[in-house]
Parts: C-alpha cells; structure tokens; sequence
C-alpha cells in the first residue's frame, strides 16, 4: 500500500505541495521515505506548532498579536515563551543559545551563551529568560559601521525578531538554540540588513493597506511581501580547491585558461544529476526541511558543475533569513561530501556566472495575491492598481535598485550575455504590454488570452498555453504572479534588494491613496490615475533582447540609466531623490544611508585588494617559476637536439615564447603591485574605490591575459594550478 503524504502550504491565493509520493531523502545510511518526511519537516524549528502546544493559551495568544499585529512584547509574555524554546532545545540536545543576526559584512553573525547557571550548592541548573531571549549585546565596534561606532564605542544591541521562527542548529558535537535577531547600535542605527527590511515591511504594509481600504476592501487587515530565493552554485571537488590560493580567498579563479569543452554543447542544463551530486542534493534538503527551509526544485545549471536550488515561497523577512540559511547549509553540506560549494557570482571566466533570482510579491493576510491578474486583468482593478505601483515604483527608483546589486562579483556577470544587463526594464509579456497600452489610450476592455497548445501527438493532450512568453534576459520580469528580479548576486543578502522594492512600492501606493482617499467616483479616480501612469512611465517597459547591442542604444533613449559597475551603482544611493525615498518611510535614516554608502565602497576596495594581492602571491611564487622551469628544461633539451646534429626549430620557437611569456608576467606582476600601492595610499573610501576600480582591475585583468595565454602551452606536469578542465567536470 502507497502511503501518499504532501505537506500543503497556501501562498497567496495558490497551494504548493512539497513532497510528493515516491520521494526519500538520505543522511548517511538512514533513509528516511515520504511517509516521515511531515515529522521531519520543521522538526528543528519552534514553530507555530510547537508554540500552540507548548505556550499556555493566553501566552500563545499574546504572542501571535505581538508577531501579526505588531504589539509590543509584555516582559512577562517573553518570559515564559523562553522557557518554554529553552526545554524545547534542551529535549533536543542543546547546550547553548545565540543570538542569530545579520552585520553589514553580508554574512551571518552568532554569540553563544549556553543555557547553564550555578547554583548555591556548587551545582547548576539550566535557565534561559525573557531578558535574554529579546536582547543581547555583541561588539558593536568590531562590525562594519561606516562611523557610526568608533572602535571604543563597542556597545551594541540585538533584539528578536519574533515574526522569524527559532530554530536549532548542529555544527558538529554543537547543537544550539539560534533567535534570528537584528542588530543596532547603542544610539539607535541600524548596523545589520535586517532592520531596514522589517522597517519596509511596515511600510508597505501601511500604504498598502491604506489603497485597498480605498478600492473597498474591508477585510484584509495586513500586507505583506513575499520572496522566494533561487540560488545558483558550484560545487568543486575540494582537492582542487586546497590548491588554489584564489578560490580559497577570493572564492573565483584568478587565473584560468579555457578548458577544450565547455558549455557550449548545451548538455549541462537541467543534465542527469551525478550520482555524487544528487547525494549532496539529498543530504541538503534534508537539512534545509529540518530548519523549516521549503526546498522545491534542484536542478544542474548551464554551466559545467553549476546547480541551483529554490524554494517556495515565504514572507519577506523569513526569505531572506532562510536564504541566509541555505548559503550557510549548502557550504557545510558540501565539505561533508568532499566538495566546495562556491558562491561567487563569476568563479569561472568563459562560463555561466551565478545570479540569486529575487521572486517578489505582495500578498494579504487572508489570502489574496495582489499581483495575480487573474483570467481577465483587464477588469480586474485591484491588480492593475498594484502592478502600476511596481511599475512607476521600478521606473521612478531604477538607479536605487540597481545600487542594491552593486557587488564586486557582480561586476563580473551583469551584462556578459547570461545575464541581465546593467539596465534596468520590466518585461511585462504581451497580454499585459497590450493592456498597458489600453489603458495610455483610456480604457482597457480586453485581454489577450493563452488558448491551448496542441502538439500533433493523438496521445498527448492539449494543454492550456500561458497568455505571454518568459524572457530570461529581463533584469525585472513579471511571471504570472510576481515579479523576478533577477540582478542580484548569488554570494549577496537579499536584504537590500527587498527592502528598496518594498520602499518604492511603497511610496507609489502613499502617492495612489492620496488620491483617492476620500473621493466619491473612486473607478474614474483609478482609470484617471493608471491611464496618466501607462503614458508616463511607458520607457520602463521592453519584452525584448535585453542582451543587444541595440537594446543598450534605444534604452538610452529612452532615459534609462545605465549604470555600468560597482563603484557607480554604490554611489547611486546617495542620489537626491534616492535618499529622501528612503527616508520618507524610514527605512533609513540619512546618517544610516551615509553609513552604508561607506561600508559598499569600503567593501569593494578590501574586495579588489584581497584579490590583486592572491594575484600578485600566486603569479610571483607559482606561476612565473613555472614558467621559468619549463623554459630551463626546453633551453637544455634544445642544446641536446643541437648536439645530436640536428636543428631544435620547434624547441627553439617554443622557448621563444616561454621567454616572452616570462618577460610579459614579470611586467605584467610589476604593473599592478604599483596600481595596488597607488590605491591603497588614498585616504578616503570614495578615491580608493576608484583607484581600484580604474587602476587595479586593469592591471589585474593585463596579467591574467598573459597567465592565460601560456598556459596551454606549459608541459604537462609543469602548470603548477588545477585548470578549469580539472575542476568543472571532474566528479
């Protein structure tokens, strides 16, 4: 007899189902079959379950209206909710508890306490209270801060986060309780991605609230974002990676030739799973659905040993931390198979860098999909008031969207053709393009619809056709339901990305309600208002080749900026308008802003010299000496072949060329230790950005061209690095 389980979750106005019959999962030689995957699932996280059961009636109730409506948290309340997670964790081996946040390094941040206390009689005994469940208080001067902290102002707090579960987590012998919190600083700023983005949330939430009580909603109480996270990866055999000085600081290849076969047969993507990769597979989604984290899809990727896994979706907040979570456990699952999981966005030059897909939306409390169009969008105008919010929000604020993507690994992939071009636009698809275009000439009355797909097989049925195509080149896609916003880096916090969409979006609702607040012909108000908007904000609109030269020229145009790296999207954020966006609605304060504008710019120096300096270590101690062997072992193999009376014209030419190679890298290793000093000699966070920007990455680029270029025609044997046709298909 088949047992059938699924565990069901609504999403919006949908349902996913995420296990189905037949699947199983492995840790080590258990197996566990779909039958126990709904005790598994969760089974490490204080979730609403566990607090219904656990939490006295009273105490569960005054602890959901903290977490749904925003109340403040009674001492007393927080108390027994932490003795009731502190027995929780201790049934299940724990010793420690830490308080789990977010600092501007990108990464998580932990401190440890462990739950004992001494008693009067030399003993212990295991305590854990409120005070210590809400608050806690790390180095606040040993975290980037932009000048908000002077290195003696070492004061700062953590606060819980109540609307993100607890959970547990093993790192080895370790098991600790882990209270998801953000993290400010003595006087109040924020020093962490995740305040800024619980901050969006309520304002979204207010705005948004406030249109649909204008449109005539009276039931939803609460609006929220929603986020669902597509993370792409490498996995690399770790022998390779202990060899290579770059990929173990830097996290990409520093140098590397192409291999003879690369990705160019299209035999990657969506490919058979190795057996050896789908073990780690496994081994992962059972980690991720122990800590709650909904892992759907996995599926290899386009470039040799590049994957990708998604989950469904979850509120904001929780999706950003899970993502968190997912980059952390794809790490450590990969060292225990022998791999190295790499997330930078462009380990390997010549294939498929990697992107985190950012699936945004924005939901109600009971249940509504504010971006599903439904069978006729044309009348449905809730959602044609909603989508032009994110419209004009996308337009008015492109240059702020794009500085939530500024990395220095992104630099390596926007606008390399497999990914989407420094430009921002939103691809709509046909039926929408066509009711945008409605409603500029003042009135939509029709939509476009799918109709079936017949494929000219008697046995295959027809199958209901979407109403418009996917464009995987659009950096800001609408995909049924959602927008994709697919700039972002796959190494990077989602923070910024979702805290400046929920910002924007927003601030176009504030400017909708102010409209229509108090107005009788509230559906004459609303045409008015989305006719003006289809006419204005028009430009932001392509479904085309976002990878075309031309598209680079018409967006021009058009007006769109095109903000072509790092340095300039960073510095974007301070842009006037930018600033008072995210002000208004305090997400940010100015002095935050300015905090964080320093923090990037810092970043991308440290980033860069971290980079030029493995560089200059591996051509100086690896590379050139290689080089140099082979030469000495061509120069005395030709003088044998002379000896023998015959003419070394192939030994000869070759050494010709190792000597020039030899010569180029001496130069080339020469040329960026001086644009290194030169950069590291200004004092100030925007000049040494540029410096590396405009000197460094030149130079960088100039001697990995002449490592590249003799590489392949090194002896084997005499390359002293493991080549890109080792690591991208060795399994």
């Amino acid at each position: 007899m088949v047992n059938r389980v699924g565990l069901v979750y609504k999403l919006g106005d949908t349902y996913a189902v995420v296990m189905q019959e037949g699947a199983s999962m492995k840790n080590g030689n258990e197996t566990t079959q779909e039958s126990g995957l709904p005790e598994v699932f969760g089974s490490n996280v204080f979730n609403d379950a566990v607090m219904r059961e656990r939490l006295p009636k009273n105490i569960y109730r005054r602890l959901k209206a903290t977490i749904e409506e925003g109340r403040e948290l009674d001492p007393a309340v927080a108390d027994v909710v932490a003795n009731a997670m502190k027995d929780w964790a201790v049934e299940k081996g724990a010793t420690h508890f830490c308080h789990w946040f977010q600092p501007m390094t990108g990464i998580t941040a932990e401190k440890h306490d462990s739950f004992i206390s001494p008693t009067s009689d030399g003993r212990i005994m295991m305590e854990f209270s409120g005070k210590e469940l809400t608050q806690g208080e790390p180095d606040a001067s040993s975290f980037p801060s932009g000048g908000i902290r002077a290195t003696f102002e070492a004061r700062g707090y953590t606060v819980w986060d109540c609307t993100s579960p607890v959970f547990i987590k093993r790192d080895g012998k370790n098991i600790t309780l882990f209270i998801p919190t953000s993290f400010a600083s003595y006087t109040g700023e924020a020093l962490d991605k995740k305040t800024p983005l619980l901050r969006s949330m309520e304002a979204l939430n207010n705005q948004a609230t406030r249109v649909l009580r204008a449109l005539g909603n009276t039931t939803s109480r609460r609006v929220t974002a929603t986020l669902g996270a597509e993370q792409e990866y490498f996995l690399i055999d770790r022998q390779f990676v202990e060899r290579r000085a770059d990929l173990r600081f830097a996290g990409r290849s520093l140098f590397g030739a192409p291999p003879p076969k690369g990705q160019e047969m299209e035999d990657q993507y969506f490919g058979t799973l190795h057996e050896r990769v789908a073990s780690f597979m496994a081994d992962l989604n059972e980690e991720l659905w122990k800590l709650g984290v909904l892992a759907k899809t996995q599926h290899n990727e386009v470039a040799p040993a590049q994957h990708e896994i998604a989950p469904v979706f979850a509120t904001v907040n929780i999706g950003v931390d899970h993502n968190q979570l997912t980059m952390e456990v794809l790490q450590r699952t990969a060292r225990r198979h022998g791999f190295i999981c790499l997330l930078h966005e462009k380990p390997f030059a010549g294939v498929n860098g990697s992107g985190k897909h950012n699936n945004w939306s924005i939901g109600t409390d009971d249940g509504i999909n504010l971006l599903n169009p439904g069978s006729t969008p044309h009348d449905n105008m809730q959602f044609l008031v909603f989508l032009m919010a994110v419209i004009r929000a996308v337009h008015k604020y492109s240059s702020l969207l794009r500085a939530t993507v500024a990395t220095p690994g992104n630099d390596h992939r926007l606008g390399a053709n497999e990914a989407p071009p420094a430009i921002v636009s939103i691809f709509l698809g046909d039926q929408l393009t066509d009711i945008l275009s409605q409603l500029r000439e003042g009135g939509a009355n029709r939509s476009k619809q799918g109709g079936r797909l017949m494929l000219g097989v008697s046995h295959l049925p027809a199958i209901p056709k979407d109403t418009t195509d996917r464009n995987r080149t659009s950096p800001f896609a609408f995909t049924g339901n959602k927008f994709e916003f697919r700039m972002a880096g796959s190494s990077q916090s989602l923070s910024g990305p979702n805290f400046v969409l929920n910002t924007i979006v927003a601030h176009t609702l504030m400017e909708i309600a102010d409209n229509l607040e108090g107005v009788k012909d509230v559906n004459s108000r609303v045409q008015k208002l989305l006719q003006e908007y289809a006419k204005e904000h028009e430009a932001i609109v392509f479904n085309g080749d976002n990878y075309s030269a031309a598209w680079v020229e018409e967006a021009g145009r058009r007006g769109l900026p095109n903000i072509r790296n790092c340095v300039d999207g960073i510095n974007a954020m301070q842009e006037k308008d930018n600033v008072a966006v995210l002000v208004k609605h305090g997400t940010l304060t100015k002095g935050e802003i300015k905090a964080r504008h320093e923090i990037l710019l810092e970043n991308y120096a440290k980033t860069i010299a971290i980079e030029a300096r493995t560089m200059l270590q591996m051509a100086r101690r690896e590379i050139l000496p290689a080089v140099v062997k082979f030469a000495g072992d061509v120069a005395v193999g030709m003088n044998a072949v002379e000896a023998a009376g015959e003419t070394p014209a192939a030994q000869a030419s070759l050494l010709r060329r190792l000597n020039g190679s030899a010569a180029e890298l001496a130069t080339a290793i020469d040329d960026l230790e001086l644009a290194v000093g030169k950069a590291m000699s200004e004092k100030h966070a925007p000049e040494r950005a540029v410096s590396f920007r405009d000197g460094v990455m030149p130079a960088m680029s100039a001697l990995r061209r002449v490592a590249d270029a003799v590489e392949p025609v090194m002896g084997s044997g005499y390359w002293p690095l493991p080549t890109y046709a080792d690591m991208l298909f060795y399994r």
